[in-house]
């Protein structure tokens, strides 16, 4: 698979929606995952990310002008021993629960479909990172209506194990902006991962489009250690 720029690919996508991007550092040292969040309703560009415990969630930058929490109000990273769960919706919470109870990743997302948001039928994607005794793999999924058609369900989930340094995956809701909104079709996208957090976020926050996004967050974990860095960036302050 031919790796593309990242950097390009959003810059050059108005509204890729939500994203997540989950690889290996080029030293090979860092398991990384990244997530963000984008808005074209005020509901939606009404958000913050905030910490909690070792996770983050969504939180209304101003509460009085929430409308509807249903979609927009989720734990967006959750950590279960050595597995990162990073995800688009509180499936993180089914996922949490399900490998908890000794389900897989796969297992535990049989439960939850698309959003049901009509007519965009959001898909729902998920990431998993596993760190273990030093060796690190990582899985994608998608849930997405069957061409827009919600009478039906699709399923794919990309497992990528012992992943080569500087390499990693991205994976966003929609192809592109519209009416509706038309989901991400294919498998995801190989990129490249640098070492330093600071600048890979910065490169991303700065491609997101300006007007659509809402909120970034990066995480480098040691692969040895278990050891963390994270940022986060929101445009509401």
């Amino acid at each position: 698979m031919e790796t593309v720029s990242l950097e390009q690919e959003l810059k050059t996508n108005a509204y890729p929606g939500r994203g997540i991007i989950i690889g290996k550092s080029a030293n090979g040292k860092k398991a990384v995952a990244a997530y963000f969040i984008m808005g074209r309703s005020e509901n939606s560009r009404n958000r913050v990310f905030v910490e909690d415990g070792e996770g983050i969630r969504t939180q209304a930058f101003d509460p009085a002008k929430l409308t509807d929490p249903s979609l927009i109000i989720y734990a967006p990273v959750r950590v279960l021993g050595n597995k990162t769960i990073v995800t688009n919706g509180d499936q993180t919470d089914t996922i949490y629960e399900g490998m908890d109870k000794q389900l897989t990743f796969e297992q535990a997302l049989r439960s939850r479909a698309f959003e049901p948001d009509a007519p965009n039928y959001t898909p729902r994607i998920s990431g998993i990172l596993h760190i273990e005794n030093g060796s690190y793999n990582y899985a994608l999924s998608i849930l997405k209506s069957n061409c827009g058609d919600p009478s039906g369900c699709r399923r794919f989930t990309f497992a990528y194990e012992n992943p080569k340094a500087g390499e990693g995956h991205f994976i966003h809701t929609y192809r592109c902006d519209g009416n509706p909104l038309p989901s991400f079709e294919g498998e995801p996208k190989q990129v490249s991962i640098p070492d330093d957090i600071q600048s890979f976020s910065n490169m991303l926050w700065e491609s997101l489009n300006e007007e659509n996004k809402v909120s970034l967050f990066v995480r480098y974990i040691d692969i040895e250690t278990k050891a963390y860095d994270t940022v986060i960036i929101n445009k509401n302050k």
